[in-house]
């Protein structure tokens, strides 16, 4: 040892260590204070030296038998023990740092005076993070961003244009109302979003949702929902357009007497479901409750997406084909839509046939082609204009209307209509539907808006967007426009033709303001079919899913049930069903997986000291007279049972019913020696009885739990851990806890399970598998250590 340290240590460091030898001493350390006794002169001048070198932080070790020696005055901090592998006579001591008190109620009073301050420079700072356009405007770069934005922003503008149009069949509104929702979305999207990327506008899942409210309330009012009635003529103005295709009712409803055709009732819902929708979305971000969204997981917003998109295509059927079939509503508009379809089958309009075969083989050959070749094209291939402008001259020029019946879209008024105050008792009647239309929007948009922020390195402000989004519902609710939500087609589409910035949405936002003020009345003999193909081909995203499935299923089977479920119920049931039974079977799934967990019994690898699932490994040696229980969940109530149930089942002994045994059996003892005779129930001798009091022999003398899976303990938890412990003690079997995480320990210590003082805590549990097991084959449990 002498040569070990070298000259490092003089005569005096030996006498020092042979005063510690003689005298046993108490070293106060700054923090902690260690007992040290009867060592190695040598070896303690070997300590002395690890001393001086690791003062700060160094962990000192001192014999296992005096542990118990140390003053309990001394322990200002709390210590944890655990054994050393190549020693098992020593113990390391690992101190937990102490908690610092939190005075809540202070910081909670300093947050509320900092946040009810007002100072200049506070409120440019809002001001500036409330309208995030107000910091990267001015640090545009022109030069560098122009030319992307403008065109990604035509782009855009071009597809937005028909598939507003289009879309306004989904909502079971006039098309003049999607380009408002799509003019005003990008406006205030531009002035108050945090991503640079995302496309927010109309988009069919949300106009989905809203025309089923529309529809729903049109019913009730007993409006007819046959939306396939001729088409006014006119000069395409707004006063002809309301006075031709609406039809007056004196309707009183929800205690308001007015006079409203159905249209000025549809939008008067729509608006207000959307006003009440921006509504939940700004209250969520002012209480932070965006946390919601992390209960959408991807295989529900998959599935609920892919159930959705059947119903859209369902819905879109009868405008393929020409028939008239009234809109379904309720519960199961699925399976109705297309009982009636397969009725009505007989009525199909040739033309719109023939017009909506060629459209889908002309949108699917360009959309696969388009896909093949897209990194050789600058831009996609606007075939969607291309559609609707060769349709629409086909339709006008051969008259289709008038000479094949095909139905078309009818008059688009141009300019703006004046705002208008959604109704509140409208809100009332609403209020319900409107908070999942709120969450999937929200949830679309932050998850796009997260996904190309990673993609392109900048940051978004989650809480932000939850503003933002809300107040694109509810400034445009105001001007007769409906929900809105990101895109992903859309924001694909903007990425890859350059898009830098959000000035793109405005260059969007002219296009279809050039449309509403100039170029809406162009689009009246467009066919209803050519739009209804434009909806179909758009789902092909959402589809495709069906394909993924078996990956889906190798990769993981609960996500792909998951995913079915909601899939199934969207599409069978009702989308805000759906989006709820897909949300409680995913946590009912957690339920259960944590409910029903794996459990094994551990082997350990040959010539190490490390352990593995016996079950699943070969070559692994069992340790003798030692169980090692794993267990791969938090314990708690929940699985309580099933945690004992399997401990039971592997280790083959029941604690319980072998203490019933044994004491039935020396019942039965007693009961032969008081009636005088000296054999036993087996006709044994006296002396041969202890051999014969457990039938069964039990192979293993200390338990070991593996906790390093088990996250919390609840109290249940904690009393199912004391209860085997007393159990198995009663059968001189030791249970010992391994792997415990700090959160496991603490519960554990303020459940009594080591004691009143902790004094039998370093013999009952250990930071490793095999520390536990050197101990376990060394010495048993002592018996004053009991719970």
């Amino acid at each position: 040892m002498k040569r070990l340290c070298g000259d490092r240590f003089n005569k005096e460091a030996e006498q020092e260590a042979r005063r510690l030898t003689e005298n046993p001493l108490l070293y106060s350390g700054s923090s902690t204070t260690y007992f040290k006794e009867s060592c190695d002169p040598e070896v303690l001048c070997y300590w002395v030296l690890i001393q001086e070198l690791l003062w700060s932080y160094c962990s000192y070790f001192v014999p296992l038998e005096r542990q118990h020696e140390v003053n309990t005055r001394k322990m200002e901090k709390p210590l944890e023990v655990t054994r050393m592998e190549n020693n098992t006579s020593s113990c390391l001591l690992m101190e937990r740092k102490t908690r610092v008190k939190i005075n809540r109620k202070e910081i909670m009073l300093a947050k509320l005076r900092k946040s009810c301050s007002c100072t200049p420079q506070k409120l440019k700072n809002f001001l500036m993070d409330f309208f995030p356009v107000l910091r990267w405007l001015p640090k545009y770069r022109c030069k560098e961003y122009i030319w992307g934005d403008v065109m990604s922003g035509l782009v855009i503008g071009i597809i937005l244009v028909p598939q507003a149009i289009a879309y306004s069949l989904l909502a079971g509104l006039k098309p003049i109302y999607s380009l408002y929702t799509s003019f005003f979305a990008n406006i205030i999207y531009f002035l108050m979003g945090t991503s640079r990327h995302v496309s927010v506008g109309i988009f069919s899942l949300i106009s989905l949702m809203v025309g089923q409210v529309v529809d729903r309330e049109l019913l009730l009012a007993g409006f007819d929902l046959n939306d396939d009635a001729p088409p006014a003529s006119g000069d395409g103005s707004l006063q002809n357009d309301n006075l031709s295709n609406t039809t007056a009712f004196n309707l009183t409803i929800a205690g308001i007497n007015a006079e409203c055709g159905k249209e000025c009732y549809a939008i008067g819902i729509a608006t207000a479901l959307t006003f009440m929708a921006g509504v939940y979305q700004v209250l969520m971000g002012i209480f932070r409750l965006g946390f919601i969204s992390m209960y959408l997981s991807e295989s529900v917003l998959d599935g609920f997406a892919t159930g959705a998109s059947l119903t859209i295509l369902t819905a879109q059927v009868k405008y393929l084909i020409g028939i008239k079939i009234p809109r379904s509503q309720g519960h199961g508009m699925l399976v109705i839509t297309w009982i009636n379809i397969f009725r009505n089958i007989s009525q199909a309009n040739l033309c719109d046939v023939i017009t909506s075969a060629i459209c889908i083989v002309v949108l699917v050959t360009a959309k696969e082609l388009g896909d093949r070749y897209k990194h050789k094209l600058k831009f996609p291939l606007p075939t969607e204009l291309v559609v609707i402008v060769v349709a629409t001259l086909v339709s006008h020029y051969g008259k289709l209307n008038e000479v094949y019946a095909s139905s078309v879209s009818g008059a688009i008024p141009t300019g703006f209509i004046p705002p208008k105050v959604p109704e509140f008792n409208l809100m009332l009647r609403v209020a319900l539907d409107a908070l999942p239309l709120a969450i999937v929007s929200f949830v679309f948009t932050v998850s796009l808006s997260e996904m190309f922020a990673k993609k392109y390195a900048y940051t978004i402000r989650a809480n932000q967007e939850m503003f933002a989004v809300g107040f694109c519902n509810i400034i445009p609710s105001f001007f007769h426009s409906f929900a809105t939500s990101a895109a992903l087609a859309k924001t694909l589409v903007k990425t890859s033709t350059g898009c830098q910035t959000q000035i793109s949405g405005v260059i969007s936002a002219m296009v279809v303001l050039l449309v509403l003020l100039f170029l809406a009345p162009l689009f009246y003999y467009l066919q209803k079919c050519v739009l209804a193909c434009i909806i179909i081909v758009s789902l092909r995203g959402a589809l495709r899913k069906f394909r993924d499935v078996p990956a889906r299923y190798h990769v993981n089977k609960v996500d792909t049930l998951v995913w079915v479920v909601t899939m199934s119920a969207s599409a069978l049931i009702s989308t805000e069903i759906g989006l709820l039974v897909g949300i409680v079977f995913s946590m009912l799934c957690i339920i259960v997986r944590t409910q029903r967990p794996r459990t094994a019994l551990l082997g350990q690898i040959q010539d190490t000291s490390f352990y593995e699932d016996d079950s699943e490994y070969e070559n692994l040696s069992t340790v003798p007279k030692v169980k090692i229980f794993r267990f791969e969940a938090p314990l708690y109530y929940a699985n309580r049972n099933f945690f004992l149930k399997s401990l039971y089942r592997l280790t083959n002994l029941d604690p319980n019913l072998e203490a019933a045994r044994r004491k039935k059996y020396e019942k039965k003892e007693k009961q032969h020696l008081k009636k005088g005779n000296h054999r036993t129930a087996n006709g044994l001798g006296i002396g041969e009885t202890t051999l014969q009091l457990v039938p069964k022999q039990i192979d293993f003398q200390a338990l070991v739990v593996d906790c390093s899976s088990i996250s919390f303990l609840d109290t249940t938890g904690v009393n199912t851990l004391k209860e085997i412990l007393k159990d198995y003690k009663n059968l001189n079997i030791s249970v010992l806890l391994a792997c415990c995480n700090p959160s496991v320990i603490d519960s554990l210590k303020r459940g009594g399970y080591f004691g009143k003082d902790f004094g039998c805590m370093q013999e009952m549990l250990f930071y490793s598998i095999h520390n536990a097991v050197l101990f376990a084959k060394a010495q048993k449990l002592p018996a004053d250590c009991s719970v």
